[in-house]
This record gives structure tokens, C-alpha cells and sequence, in this order.
């Protein structure tokens, strides 16, 4: 028997896709009238990979910036339930991910809130490893609901997402991370902490998008003064 679970995760976005062709649509890019996604929002999808390490020290690749048409069409997958604008954010995401995944490397995700499953009736970062030709392991689970991360500094989101996940057994496994945005790596860090309790031997992210560190005025002031 198919669970109800599993059930939801192909019906709904069948049926998002169905109602994207049936009503009137913008570019989710832009807005333009009459398509999703319009050839100069598609171009702005490119991947542009980036690196940076987290607090943790975790090595984290980003596909692109969050800013502009990439933040606003992952919006739109994620709030507006336009799942079929997966198949144009999959490919930079599965460029960073081929040059992460080696032989024996288990594809993990960080799993949505069961809240935020229960109103998308999807997962948007499962949905994007698939779309690039990965299937995800369902290595984590969220012990705890997290307060929401907007307008936390980095030491709140780190406190905010401390012990929320927790593992399935992986000992010596090598786990690639995926995430959908990393900002301060918080999140990533904690999943990473989790996977490790769970024997994982390596552990690496990979992000469809990176949001811009913002630089503290006082300490680039004083940076200025230094140099």
C-alpha cells in the first residue's frame, strides 16, 4: 500500500503543474505575462559556483547568488507551489553536486518543518536533487521546531537551530548536504553536527544559492583603519 506520505509527494506537485498550465502565468523572473519562465530569466539562472566555509568549518558550495531572479524564482517554487520551475533551478544545482558526489557519497537533504510539508504538500530541496538525477537519502529528521531564522543575527540562528536534527545511523559513509540557501551556515552546521554523531566519516554541503555576508560597518571601518 502506498503510504499517504509518499501519496502527497507525487499528487501534489502533479497537480501545482496542472493548475500552472491551466491559469493565467508571469515569469516568475520577471513577470512577464503569458510564460514561467521567460529566456533572459532563464539565462540569469547560470550557475556561478561559490565556496566558503561555516562556522564549523564545514565546506559549503553554492550554485549562485541569492539575489534578483534566482531568489525571486526559488521563491516562487517554494511559496507559490510552482513546481515546475524545478526543472530550470535543478541544473546549476546538479553542477556543484557532480563535482561533490564521489563513488560510495550518500545525497542527504535538510528536511522542511513538518509544517511547512503540511502546507506545500513537498519538499522543494528533495524535489531539486531529483530533478538533477540524485536521489536523496532520508538521513535526517527534525527533533524540534525551530523558531523562524528572518532577523536573526548569527549567533541567534545559531542558538535557534542547536540540536534540531537528528540522524539515522551512516557510520564511515562520506554525506553530501544539500540545502536550498545557505546564509550564516547555522542550519547546515547543526545537520552536519547530527550526520557526524551518526558516524559519518566526511561530511560536505552543497546549496542551491548563497546569500551575500553582510560585513559589519564598525569592523570593516576598522579593517580600512588597520590596512
Amino acid at each position: 500500500m502506498v503510504s499517504r506520505s509518499a501519496l502527497s509527494a507525487a499528487v501534489v506537485p502533479a497537480l501545482h503543474d496542472a493548475l500552472t498550465f491551466w491559469l493565467p502565468i508571469a515569469c516568475a523572473g520577471c513577470g512577464a505575462l503569458d510564460v514561467g519562465l521567460c529566456s533572459g530569466c532563464r539565462a540569469a539562472l547560470a550557475a556561478a559556483p561559490h565556496r566558503r566555509r561555516t562556522a564549523d568549518g564545514l565546506v559549503v558550495t553554492s550554485a549562485m547568488e541569492f539575489s534578483g531572479v534566482p531568489a525571486r524564482v526559488l521563491r516562487a517554487l517554494k511559496e507559490e507551489g510552482r513546481t515546475s520551475l524545478a526543472r530550470a533551478l535543478a541544473p546549476p544545482l546538479a553542477l556543484v553536486l557532480a563535482d561533490a558526489v564521489a563513488p560510495d557519497t550518500v545525497v542527504a537533504t535538510v528536511p522542511s518543518s513538518r509544517a511547512a510539508y503540511r502546507r506545500r504538500g513537498y519538499r522543494p530541496v528533495d524535489l531539486l536533487v531529483r530533478r538533477g538525477g540524485h536521489a536523496p537519502v532520508p538521513l535526517l529528521r527534525v527533533a524540534r521546531a525551530p523558531r523562524d531564522q528572518r532577523g536573526l543575527d548569527r549567533e541567534a540562528r545559531r542558538a535557534n537551530v542547536g540540536g534540531v536534527f537528528v540522524s539515522r545511523p551512516v557510520r564511515g559513509r562520506r554525506v553530501v548536504l544539500v540545502d536550498d540557501v545557505v546564509t550564516t551556515g547555522a542550519t547546515l552546521d547543526d545537520a552536519s553536527r547530527a550526520l557526524r554523531v551518526a558516524g559519518a566519516a566526511e561530511v560536505v554541503a552543497a546549496t542551491l544559492a548563497h546569500t551575500p555576508l553582510r560585513v559589519d560597518p564598525s569592523r570593516q571601518r576598522a579593517k580600512d583603519k588597520s590596512g
